[in-house]
């Protein structure tokens, strides 16, 4: 198992730390620390990034721009967050963007490895599937089929459904459905002004009934119901 880190943050300190705090988990990984935007986009053309670490608050482009900008060029890498702010704005932004997970400062140790952990487990799996599991988690949102996929990753398409089933454990169709429903939960708990026909559609789902059947499959209740109590649940904390 082997990954290549990018890590982008002004405060050396914290670069530091963090390649510190990885480099005792995991030795073999490379590790690339840089300090602002244009940095993050030189080291991105020269080496294939497969996890970046983003401040929020860099010099010139802020972390949130970066990150778009690093959707639109380099899909396949995984990006989280790294933000001083407990702010809901900046996690809804960073979800819209497609950022897979969302750090505060200080970074607490255990909470930066159990992330680590995740993305090592799926650095278990063959590059083939590790670059279609990322690609679902950055346009899951979109119209997307087990033939698209296989056209964007140049293989077959028969051969790919069943790599993806055998490292997986589960069919493409399926996994992309219980992606998209965790979304849906994430968002139905956070976004209060969003009716549920809009988060169904940003989850990749044509219709609201379908949507609601699925949903409903998937965590035993509806989509409704899941929302009021995320709500009532957020305001008790």
């Amino acid at each position: 198992m082997f990954m290549n880190l990018l890590i982008v943050d002004d405060e050396p300190f914290v670069l530091e730390q963090l390649k510190y705090m990885i480099q005792e988990r995991y030795p073999h990984w490379n590790i690339y620390a840089v300090m602002d935007g244009s940095q993050a986009l030189d080291a991105l053309k020269h080496h294939e990034i497969h996890l970046a670490f983003l401040d929020i608050e860099l010099p010139g482009k802020s972390g949130l721009e970066l990150a778009q900008m690093m959707k639109d060029q380099t899909p396949y890498t995984t990006v989280i967050i790294l933000s001083a702010h407990q702010d809901f704005e900046y996690a809804r932004q960073s979800i819209q963007i497609g950022v897979a997970d969302y750090l505060t400062k200080p970074i607490i140790e255990e909470e930066l490895l159990d992330i680590l952990e995740k993305y090592a487990n799926e650095m278990d799996h063959s590059d083939l599937v590790m670059r279609a599991i990322q690609f679902i988690q950055s346009h899951y949102h979109e119209k997307i089929n087990l033939t698209q996929l296989a056209n964007e990753l140049f293989v077959n398409p028969s051969y790919l459904s069943r790599k993806f089933h055998e490292e997986v454990g589960v069919p493409f169709s399926e996994y992309l459905l219980n992606y998209r429903i965790d979304m849906a939960k994430e968002k139905l708990s956070k976004n209060k002004g969003e009716s549920i026909s809009v988060i169904a559609e940003k989850c990749g789902f044509g219709s609201l009934h379908y949507f609601s059947y699925a949903f409903k499959k998937k965590t035993g209740c509806t989509p409704k119901k899941y929302k009021q109590e995320g709500q009532k649940h957020a305001q008790q904390n």
